[in-house]
């Protein structure tokens, strides 16, 4: 099958993406590989379903640009095609002293990625807000909403479908092959043809791109974040969303209390190292899977960085009283009896060869193709801004 553009993964990127392609020339031959079932199986379907505002990313990050940029685009798809969502607000809340600065720093940021509406609030005005949050003081961020992100993405397949666009699901990407004039993709199911490829590989990101690009300076390692639910009788003790001030030298927000679309009410995300890249209990063990990231020098020096760090989202992982103490900082009524198990998600996060983190979006290109190597959150919220730059390179190609 010759074809304009393949794009590889049905997430929420690799639909953004196709959607942009085609709404910038329709006439385009495309077709979409999933080795899924469906769409949004992963990360964009075990996530917590927050809209970002993009409070917390570094002014001129491609984080922060695509965040501030997504938002608008999302809000008005939702708008425009009957999508749920809700902008309920959230607090970012610091429960010491010594956290304050942190969350100083974080609110210049807001600031400076041009967020409206942003408040300080003292202990009163939070208690206001969630009266049974306990803290020093806090921020109120406006436009943080949550929503559905497998509902989008099925949005966004229908709407390709409108273009005459194709997907096969069930097709597992095994080789690519880049000659002069044509890249072939070969899958568990056939060979397919096409001029430019784009792939968004999610957890398998790295492993796809090391095909055409074999000297890619980073592996991702995955990390599971396992969730607790609020009893029912319960969750009146959360009006919206409630953050804690992040650590910065780590790239995850921390335990945090989220009022989810369907209202249900998620306690967490841990982040426990997987053995499995999309491993959602805590006996999931791939042995390829592991040995990448123990075989990984950058994953040597993260470990001896925050060891400890680890070993408590282990401590965590296995222990219900460790998990509700972390929740307790945030509201100290919470007792063990008051969680359910709920799910878990697995994310992806990028390991460059000095062992730091990578906590930014991350492109590698050349003359046919586009790899989609790191897009951690907030890339569901910036999936239509970053499809738009992809669309946009893809078309400079052809």
């Amino acid at each position: 099958m010759k074809l304009d553009v393949i794009v590889v993964g049905a997430g929420i990127v690799g639909l953004a993406t196709s959607l942009k392609i085609l709404e910038k020339n329709p006439s385009l031959k495309l077709l979409i590989l999933e080795k899924e079932d469906g769409v949004a199986k992963h990360q964009t379907g075990n996530n917590s379903g927050v809209i970002h505002s993009g409070i917390y990313y570094k002014p001129g990050s491609l984080k922060a640009q695509n965040c501030v940029n997504g938002y608008k685009m999302l809000i008005d798809f939702c708008r425009e095609n009957g999508v749920r969502y809700n902008i309920c607000g959230k607090v970012i809340v610091a429960t010491s002293e010594n956290e304050i600065p942190v969350m100083e720093n974080i609110f210049k940021r807001g600031e400076q990625n041009g967020l409206q509406g942003l408040k300080k609030l003292n202990k009163k005005e939070l208690r206001e807000k969630e009266p049974h949050v306990d803290s020093v003081a806090g921020i109120f961020v406006p436009q943080t909403g949550i929503i559905d992100y497998t509902e989008v993405s099925e949005k966004y397949l229908e709407l390709i479908k409108r273009f005459d666009a194709k997907i096969e699901f069930g097709s597992r990407v095994e080789n690519i092959v880049v000659k002069n004039n044509v890249c072939e993709v070969i899958t568990n199911g056939g060979s397919y043809q096409s001029k430019v490829i784009v792939t968004c590989a999610g957890l398998f990101a790295d492993r796809i791109t090391k095909i055409t690009h074999p000297d890619l300076p980073l592996r991702l390692i995955p990390f599971r974040g396992e969730y607790y639910k609020l009893k029912e009788e319960k969750k009146k003790l959360v009006n919206s969303l409630i953050y804690p001030v992040p650590n910065p030298s780590f790239p995850f927000l921390g335990v945090h209390f989220t009022r989810m679309i369907d209202g249900e009410v998620e306690c967490g995300p841990n982040a426990v190292l997987s053995f499995k890249r999309e491993g959602y209990t805590k006996t999931s063990f791939n042995l390829r899977d592991t040995i990448e990231t123990f075989s990984w020098g950058g994953f040597h020096t993260m470990i001896r960085k925050h060891w400890k760090m680890g070993l408590g989202e282990f401590y965590r992982s296995y222990n219900k009283k460790a998990f509700v103490r972390a929740l307790n900082k945030l509201i100290p009524e919470i007792i063990e009896d008051d969680l359910i198990p709920g799910g878990a998600g697995v994310r992806a996060q990028a390991c460059v060869k000095d062992g730091s983190l990578l906590d930014d979006f991350y492109i590698v290109e050349d003359k046919r193709v586009i790899h989609v190597c790191n897009a951690p959150s907030p890339a569901a919220t910036a999936s239509l801004s970053i499809g738009d730059f992809i669309a946009d390179k893809v078309l400079g190609k052809l």
